[in-house]
């Protein structure tokens, strides 16, 4: 799992029947620190997700696992929403 910002919502009037009613959110992956990693993907979601908060995103195809049809044709797909993070200066 990796940590991500949730940075937009993507709008699909037409999409496969295996990923209706899931959320497409784009997200920008973060380090620990909440720095910016690489360029923002879109992710499906299944946990309501909003602009702004930070979530867990698995890629390929473990990214499916937690939608409602697991073997869903999605790239990555959010697992969790963060709370909270404590990391340890070192």
């Amino acid at each position: 799992m990796q940590m991500a910002k949730v940075i937009g919502t993507v709008t699909s009037t037409v999409k496969i029947k295996d990923i209706k009613g899931v959320s497409l959110l784009v997200i920008q992956p973060v380090n620990s620190k909440y720095e910016s990693l690489g360029a923002p993907i879109v992710a499906g979601d299944n946990y309501g997700a909003g602009v702004g908060e930070y979530v867990f995103y698995s890629k390929s195809k473990e990214g499916a696992m937690n939608l409602p049809i697991p073997t869903s044709c999605v790239d990555a797909g959010i697992v969790g929403i963060i709370d909270y993070v404590f990391r340890k200066d070192e």
